[in-house]
């Protein structure tokens, strides 16, 4: 009788809320939906937060998954809530009125955690925190942050690439973030900088860490190694191209070789991920019967 009665009573929470949510979920909209429209383009038009699209699908898999561990979940509503809600929308008007798009974007995730706050407590809060900031990844790095980021990228690219055509015998001479070959110059470009595959291989170290790994400590390892293989992968395209590029023509290393090339060398990176993974996996094991 008492499991019976839980879950009438769940039911009657939900068809209570049901409105409520609908209510809600409009406001939300009503706030936020030309702020998403515009970043729902950004992702469509740049290449480099392709990502964007797959990264919600993964949130709602995850907050799926977990369906029956929320339910069980007590709602204890927190009047904390609320100074996060207020100060969500002010981040809001804030990057709405500055131009700043970044702000008014990331205000919603404060937004989300807010209203989680204050209609069902800090549980449930923890409970969705993962993938609530997860979502993050698809908000675009504001330009001050983005420039700050793929200038050095370029640079780190260029040298690599510039030591690899030398040890492969490719006469090359870097100026900056130029290689000039004997019959071209390769520049390498914030296109070539390698932020698009840093961005995506993040999200992709993320997730891939959450679903076959438990541990904390290896999970935060992968993303943290993620950042000089996706560097490395990077530097090994630019060498590539200029290597097509000394032997073949400039035109060896446009149009399909070039897609191609990309693919081939994203697919590497996806390999040492996996290849760093299970090196971390075959660690603690081997701590153990040193230290036994």
């Amino acid at each position: 009788m008492s499991t019976m009665a839980q879950t009438a009573a769940r039911a009657d929470r939900l068809e209570l809320s049901l409105p409520k949510g609908l209510v809600i979920a409009g406001l939300v909209a009503g706030l936020y939906g030309s702020v998403l429209i515009r970043m729902i383009v950004q992702w469509w038009q740049d290449p480099d937060y392709s990502h964007g699209f797959v990264v919600p699908l993964f949130v709602g898999y995850v907050l799926y998954q977990r369906r029956h561990q929320l339910r069980q979940v007590p709602l204890e509503p927190s009047n904390l809530g609320l100074p996060v809600m207020v100060g969500a929308i002010g981040l809001l008007l804030a990057g709405s009125l500055g131009a700043e798009l970044f702000v008014a974007r990331f205000s919603l995730l404060f937004l989300l955690g807010g209203m989680l706050l204050f209609f069902a407590g800090w549980k449930m809060l923890r409970g969705v925190a993962f993938p609530l900031a997860f979502l993050a990844l698809v908000i675009p790095l504001p330009a001050i942050i983005y420039n700050q980021v793929t200038f050095p990228l370029q640079l780190w690219a260029s040298r690599l690439s510039s030591s690899g055509l030398e040890l492969l015998g490719v006469p090359v001479l870097r100026e900056g973030n130029v290689l000039v070959l004997p019959n071209y110059s390769l520049e390498v470009v914030e296109a070539c900088s390698g932020i698009r595959s840093l961005m995506s291989l993040i999200a992709l170290a993320v997730a891939y860490g959450y679903f076959v790994e438990k541990r904390h400590w290896v999970r935060i390892t992968l993303v943290v190694l993620i950042v000089p293989i996706a560097v490395a992968s990077n530097a090994m395209r630019v060498m590539g191209a200029g290597v097509l590029t000394y032997w073949f023509g400039p035109h060896a290393a446009e149009g399909f070789f070039h897609l191609f090339q990309g693919w081939l060398i994203f697919i590497f990176a996806v390999a040492c991920m996996l290849l760093v993974h299970w090196l971390l996996s075959h660690l603690t094991p081997l701590r153990r019967k040193v230290f036994a």
